[in-house]
């Protein structure tokens, strides 16, 4: 029973009763709270329903799984040649034709993503560990440490890339990936570290860090507990969008002869081998060319989406 605006009795209707009682947080405020989303979960869901992260990460789901087994999809070896075969066109059995070597272009394609990938994603992960450990303690801490990161993230920004790479890759003898690897981690960690810089100062001035403060949390929890979660964001947005570049590095470099070398199979290597025989045979240079540029673009790709759906502004 109810009262009417007249002072007297008024039967509600089951059909209304019954969807009061079940109202969520009714009129009592007693009903079930709606669990609160974090921006992680909100991110997945996004992600899960953009159709380029969904495309972008098939294909580097395919490139990753070549590359740790290229037996999957090629039963050859890349370093079989036969000279014989120099520079013709597509065959049964070899449906990129050969190189100038007689060796075939599909199987050193194949094998060459495994390069690639590696480079890639060990470049990264040294280049997001470093930069966030320098930029997150400068941002922290503030003060000398972070005039002094500055001042030399600015020596290391003036540094061009490639004319670096040339200086100090040429003087290396080594055959292994490491040299390359080490030469992108030291003149990529400024640009994640001033990511991490910004990111961690922002995130100290919340009224949440400053809470945790006065309840006397140390530096250390406060970094590992409250700040480095919420900061860290920016940085995998920065690193996936990064490791597309890298590997394209790898390939330039490779391709000016200062980066790896023969015999490791590389796409770089393959398209300065190929660069000369454009005219008489492009099928050399198209293919691994074409890898390249789809690996690359998968990844610059997967840090679009991973962006939209890490930055609130753009909801």
């Amino acid at each position: 029973m109810a009262g009417t605006g007249f002072g007297g009795p008024m039967d509600l209707g089951s059909s209304e009763a019954e969807t009061l009682e079940r109202t969520p947080g009714g009129p009592e405020g007693t009903g079930p709270a709606e669990k609160p989303r974090s921006l992680w979960s909100d991110a997945w869901r996004d992600l899960r329903r953009n159709p380029v992260f969904i495309i972008s990460a098939l294909v580097i789901l395919f490139l990753v799984v070549i590359s740790i087994w290229p037996g999957l999809i090629t039963s050859q070896s890349p370093l079989q040649c036969d000279l014989a075969k120099a520079q013709e066109g597509s065959q049964p059995g070899h449906p990129f034709g050969f190189d100038g070597q007689g060796c075939d272009v599909y199987t050193r394609t194949v094998y060459g993503t495994r390069i690639s990938i590696s480079v890639g994603v060990l470049a990264t992960l040294g280049v997001a560990i470093l930069g966030s450990l320098l930029g997150g303690l400068a941002g922290f801490y503030g003060g000398i440490s972070d005039s002094l990161l500055s001042r030399l993230t600015d020596i290391f920004f003036a540094i061009p890339v490639v004319l670096g790479g040339l200086v100090l890759l040429s003087v290396v003898t080594s055959n292994t990936i490491w040299p390359v690897v080490g030469f992108m981690v030291l003149l990529g960690w400024p640009q994640i570290s001033r990511i991490a810089r910004g990111s961690v100062i922002t995130t100290k001035q919340n009224d949440y860090v400053q809470a945790a403060r006065a309840l006397g949390a140390s530096n250390s929890r406060l970094m590992l507990r409250h700040i480095t979660p919420n900061a860290v964001a920016p940085v995998i947005v920065v690193a996936t969008i990064a490791l597309g570049t890298y590997i394209s590095l790898e390939a330039t470099l490779s391709y000016l002869g200062v980066g790896l070398k023969p015999p490791t199979v590389s796409w770089g290597i393959d398209i300065s081998s190929a660069s000369a025989y454009i005219r008489q045979a492009p099928h050399m240079l198209l293919w691994p060319a074409g890898a390249l540029a789809i690996t690359v673009l998968a990844f610059i790709m997967l840090g679009d989406a991973v962006r939209d759906a890490l930055d609130p502004k753009l909801r």
